[in-house]
């Protein structure tokens, strides 16, 4: 069998995506996690990705976050109407959990098929959720076999190329890769609902910042932009127009886009209200205390609840 030919961002992701020798205890989790998903779903699903907070810090204790892209929303879900909400808004979101050797372990775990993630990465896509997550370090736990593998990669390399397009639109004519990276994030983060602090940006970066500066060259190379260092390591990627109104409709997008996929993950997400409140308070330092209420009609209880935390800057 051939080996494909990748070119060096392709190279540089597929090495970022492969599973460590050494494996942490968070990257065992995922590992559990993901042949618990298998042994229910397993003709269904094509690839497992782990990202996030627990992948950053190792801790397989906590919360983890998973995506599993499928080969199809009805090879995936035995009931219709869940299919149907992954097909009309995906992802779905579910509360995973299963027994390690180590204890019990749990993830957040989003679903969507292959086909619709690598759609979602396309620098024309209006939801920017999906290509700014996965501009960001990752770990594909599983992938069913090589011609899937190949095409997570591709997809997590166009969410790279992706990033790195909005970066330059939306930064200074000239900066160093943080600097595009510090203000694409802070632009991201605004075009979602989010209850992290204001430096979330900055954290990113400082967890991986060899990642954010190795990757931005070959993305811009690909787009035909100058990947080019001056005397004082500063990119000049060239003009690329005002991008400002488009930018707007996706923030607006995004924020609607947020709002809906938490109602619906009221019907997807056990013990969903509680997460989002631990989320809030961890992240913001804001404490929610829900009623038995709120917990038993989330829907209901979502936009006081919601117009509340905005009040206090626990979203924004």
């Amino acid at each position: 069998m051939t080996t494909p030919t990748r070119d060096a961002l392709e190279g540089l992701v597929a090495a970022e995506l492969s599973p460590p020798p050494e494996p942490n205890p968070a990257m065992l989790a995922a590992r559990q996690l993901a042949e618990d998903i298998l042994a229910r779903h397993g003709t269904g699903v094509e690839a497992v990705l782990f990202y996030g907070a627990c992948r950053r810090d190792g801790d397989g204790s906590g919360l983890l976050d998973l995506y599993v892209l499928t080969s199809g929303r009805k090879a995936f879900y035995r009931r219709p109407l869940l299919a149907f909400f992954n097909a009309l808004l995906p992802p779905n979101v579910l509360h995973w959990r299963c027994d390690g050797p180590a204890g019990p372990v749990r993830a957040k775990v989003a679903v969507m098929s292959l086909r619709q993630f690598e759609r979602k990465v396309r620098a024309e896509a209006l939801d920017t959720t999906i290509w700014a997550r996965f501009c960001q370090p990752s770990t594909l736990v599983h992938a069913r076999d090589p011609a899937a593998r190949l095409r997570v990669e591709r997809a997590v390399a166009q969410a790279v190329e992706t990033a790195a397009l909005w970066a330059v639109r939306l930064g200074p004519p000239a900066g160093t890769p943080d600097e595009y990276w510090r203000g694409l994030f802070a632009h991201t983060y605004r075009a979602e609902l989010r209850a992290e602090r204001g430096n979330r940006p900055d954290r990113l970066l400082a967890t991986s910042p060899d990642w954010y500066r190795r990757v931005l060259p070959p993305a811009l190379a690909r787009l035909g932009l100058s990947a080019a260092t001056d005397g004082e390591g500063r990119l000049r990627p060239g003009p690329v127009g005002d991008w400002n109104r488009s930018w707007a409709l996706r923030r607006a997008c995004g924020k609607a886009l947020n709002v809906m996929r938490l109602v619906k993950a009221a019907f997807t997400f056990d013990g969903g209200p509680d997460y989002l409140a631990s989320k809030v308070a961890r992240h913001s330092g804001v404490t929610v205390e829900l009623t038995d209420w709120q917990r038993r009609h989330p829907v209901l209880a979502a936009p006081l609840l919601l117009w509340r935390l905005r009040r206090r800057g626990a979203v924004r």
